[in-house]
């Protein structure tokens, strides 16, 4: 693969996945879902941040943006043209990658009370993520 296949990109369809993506996180980690659990697992007070600042959702937005597009050039290398096939992707690169990174990075955080929750939920996420975003891209291909 060269990058090139930035040429054969569906952009549009990047920057849908990408906003999809980041979306998921909002629902996935509000207090109804996963929120509670994962601050209680991070050692958060379960209250908002305080002078948070646009950082709180431009560093997610652009490295949903990141994981998405390095997920489509691999959708366009392997010849990924549907739904299904998008899927599969999204779930192989998020278990593949995402998985053992959060797993590593969470269980070499001691200053987590609950290491191993902290990382399923992330990688949970991603996982789910990457998924929707390979649907969208194997669907608008």
């Amino acid at each position: 693969m060269s990058l090139s296949v930035l040429g054969d990109l569906n952009w549009l369809a990047v920057i849908v996945a990408t906003i999809a993506y980041f979306a998921l996180g909002a629902l996935w980690y509000a207090e109804f879902a996963f929120g509670k659990a994962w601050q209680r697992a991070a050692g958060w007070d379960l209250n908002p941040p305080e002078n948070a600042g646009v950082g709180i959702y431009a560093v997610p937005l652009v490295t949903c943006f990141i994981a998405t597009l390095a997920t489509a050039m691999i959708a366009a290398a392997s010849n990924t043209d549907n739904i299904m096939e998008g899927i599969l992707l999204g779930i192989i690169v998020g278990v593949g990658v995402a998985l053992p990174v959060m797993f590593v990075t969470g269980m070499f955080d001691m200053t987590k009370p609950a290491p191993t929750a902290f990382a399923a939920i992330g990688a949970g996420y991603h996982i789910v993520g990457l998924a929707l975003a390979g649907a969208i891209l194997g669907l608008w291909r």
